[in-house]
C-alpha cells in the first residue's frame, strides 16, 4: 500500500518560497505519477502541478506558472514542490498525491493522497 508524506509546510510572509517534500513509504513512487493539491478554507481542492512517472511532462495551473517548480529524485521515492513569491492568497493545506492513470491536475484521479500540509502566507 502506497503511503504518501508531505512536509515542508509553515508560515511564510508574503514573496517568501517555501519548498514542500512528498515521500513515500510501502512502494516506490516509480509506477505513478505525482500531483500536487492545495485547499484553501471553504473552497474546493485545486490541481497546482503534476509530474509523469519519468518526468518528460509537467503541468501548472495558470497561477503559479513562473514561480512552482515540481521535480522527482531518480531514486523513485521523494517528489519536491518549490514555491516562490508566495502570496496570501495561497494560504492552504498542500496535498501531494499519486495516481497509475498519467500526470493530470483532476484530483479526482489520483488514488493515494497524503495528510496534507498547512502553508500559511501572512506577514
Amino acid at each position: 500500500q502506497l503511503q504518501l508524506v508531505e512536509s515542508g509546510g509553515g508560515l511564510v510572509q508574503p514573496g517568501g518560497s517555501l519548498t514542500l517534500s512528498c515521500a513515500v513509504s510501502g512502494s516506490s513512487l516509480l509506477s505513478y505519477a505525482i500531483g500536487w493539491f492545495r485547499q484553501a478554507p471553504g473552497k474546493e481542492r485545486e490541481g497546482v502541478s503534476c509530474i509523469s512517472i519519468v518526468g518528460d511532462r509537467i503541468n501548472y495551473v495558470g497561477s503559479v506558472k513562473g514561480r512552482f517548480t515540481v521535480w522527482r529524485d531518480s531514486g523513485g521515492n521523494t517528489a519536491y514542490l518549490q514555491r516562490n513569491n508566495l502570496k496570501p492568497e495561497e494560504t492552504a493545506v498542500y496535498y501531494c498525491a499519486a495516481t497509475s492513470l498519467g500526470a493530470t491536475l483532476d484530483p479526482a484521479l489520483y488514488s493515494y493522497w497524503g495528510q496534507g500540509t498547512q502553508v500559511t502566507v501572512s506577514s
